[in-house]
């Protein structure tokens, strides 16, 4: 997947797929380790994504091989120059539950991370806990520690109105870059889900660029 997400603020994994967290499995500190190595790197960003898009195929869209693990999307967005919608699968942090009304628990009416204290080992502040819909995601634009922004970062800033299928559903959304005060705390909880967001960072000069994409 096109940058690889997944654990609770513990570091312990979370239960569930696509929507619900990391699932519960053995190995995934394993996981966690290989993919912050160099190798990783080199042969991920070719291979993941290839095996995502034949596997969602043939099981018409139902399901993200990746997403077995990690919480994942396919985003379907226009090239920034071509204009040709590219379709991308990536692992994504789900944000707040849609209740009643359309309101998003756990996260702020505008899409910001909730305050408010957690208990020991819950899952970072504004994260969506087991069940119910997201009220947004979170894209991280790791590009698994490479040194250049990937792609579809391009393309969501010169067309953020996209869509993505989300466990088979196909979603309009909004993209929005994220930065300042609101990055910081979208980074720190990001990192809480996924720690080896840290390396990949530590690896590249660049600022990994993460968006929140919300419905239309």
């Amino acid at each position: 997947m096109a940058g690889a997400a997944g654990a609770s603020a513990s570091g312990t994994p979370g239960r569930g797929v696509g929507g619900k967290g990391p699932r519960r499995v053995p190995g995934v500190r394993l996981v966690q380790k290989v993919s912050s190595t160099r190798a990783f790197a080199r042969v991920a960003p070719h291979l993941v994504p290839a095996l995502d898009r034949a596997v969602h195929r043939l099981t018409r869209g139902k399901v993200l091989l990746s997403a077995q693990m990690l919480p994942g999307v396919i985003l379907t967005a226009r090239g920034a120059k071509s204009g040709v919608e590219r379709r991308t699968p990536l692992a994504c942090m789900p944000e707040g539950v849609i209740a009643e009304g359309g309101m998003a628990e756990g996260g702020m009416a505008d899409g910001g991370m909730a305050g408010g204290a957690r208990a020991e080992g819950a899952m970072p502040e504004g994260v969506m806990a087991d069940g119910g819909d997201p009220g947004s995601w979170i894209l991280i634009g790791s590009n698994f520690g490479r040194p250049d922004h990937p792609a579809w970062t391009a393309n969501l800033l010169a067309h953020p109105d996209v869509e993505i299928n989300w466990k088979g559903e196909d979603i309009p959304v909004s993209a929005r870059l994220l930065q300042g005060e609101e990055r910081d705390a979208a980074w720190k909880a990001v990192l809480a889900f996924w720690p080896p967001y840290a390396t990949y960072q530590a690896r590249v000069d660049r600022e990994i660029r993460l968006f929140r994409i919300v419905r239309r």
